[in-house]
């Protein structure tokens, strides 16, 4: 795997993970925020067709 790929994983990763926690804190637009952050890195991710995993929230 290059270094694209795995850091645009890592990302993808991370922002699950603070989506998840912005959703568990009621904080709505924070929620937002990173809902449209992994949109976006998934976009790019099928761009480049680099495969993201099904455990995404």
């Amino acid at each position: 795997m290059d270094a694209f790929t795995a850091g645009l994983l890592q990302r993808i990763k991370a922002t699950e993970t603070d989506l998840t926690h912005a959703r568990e804190a009621g904080d709505d637009f924070l929620a937002d925020v990173e809902q449209e952050e992994l949109d976006d890195l998934r976009r790019l991710a099928a761009e480049h067709g680099v495969e993201v995993g099904a455990a995404s929230v």
